[in-house]
């Protein structure tokens, strides 16, 4: 009797989609950043609304799913959090332009910024500077949710000029991973450690070995 057949894996190549989820979380971050000093008040609060909504969120957003397919679950779990937040608050400054402060907006902002813990600290077992930049950014979300509770303005201000230094971070990193990307190398400093150096510099056959296993191809996540 002939053995049986072991199924096979196909494994489809797809883009790095950190360069487009880190530039999109850049320019948001840059939007959050004036909203905090004060440069964008007023009226102009609900086109920041709308541009974080309409443009920030749709490409977070693919960019997350993309990380998905290519079994990035870490990547994808941040880049699917930060997505739905520039939609979440896109719609408040829309619908309330004018309301300074909130307390369930402060509960968000706290939840999410605890939710970011666990992302770091696996981010940091692998790609650093994915690391740093969750890390900055938890930090950003933890004075704008303190300013929501009722902490002094000076708190949002930090929170503005911490979203800037987000910014110039994301536009790094977005560049870095771009460069690694294309030249299939890295090039600008990741700091990339255990798997993920692995994961560029290895043998192909050691990176699929646990394939079978993994959520999408096992029967049970």
């Amino acid at each position: 009797m002939s053995e049986p057949a072991h199924p096979a894996v196909a494994v489809r190549p797809y883009a790095s989609p950190l360069p487009l989820g880190f530039f999109c979380f850049g320019i948001g971050m840059a939007l959050l950043g004036g909203i905090g000093l004060g440069l964008v008040d007023g009226d102009q609060l609900r086109t920041a609304g709308i541009l974080l909504a309409a443009f920030v969120f749709p490409l977070e957003f693919l960019a997350a799913v993309m990380a998905f397919l290519a079994r990035d679950t870490g990547a994808a779990a941040a880049l699917g959090l930060f997505a739905t937040s520039w939609l979440g608050l896109g719609v408040v400054y829309v619908v309330a332009p004018q309301q300074h402060t909130s307390v369930a907006l402060g509960f968000y902002l706290g939840a999410f910024a605890i939710a970011l813990v666990p992302l770091i600290a696996v981010a940091f077992l692998g790609k650093a500077l994915l690391g740093i930049v969750l890390t900055v950014s938890a930090l950003r979300a933890a004075l704008s949710a303190a300013y929501q509770f009722g902490a002094p303005a000076v708190v949002e201000r930090a929170g503005g000029w911490v979203a800037f230094a987000i910014f110039a971070l994301a536009l790094y990193a977005g560049t870095a991973f771009l460069i690694e990307d294309v030249r299939q190398r890295t090039t600008l400093p990741i700091l990339r450690r255990s798997t993920a150096r692995q994961a560029l510099e290895g043998d192909l056959s050691r990176q699929t070995a646990r394939l079978p296993h993994e959520a999408g191809v096992r029967n049970q996540l």
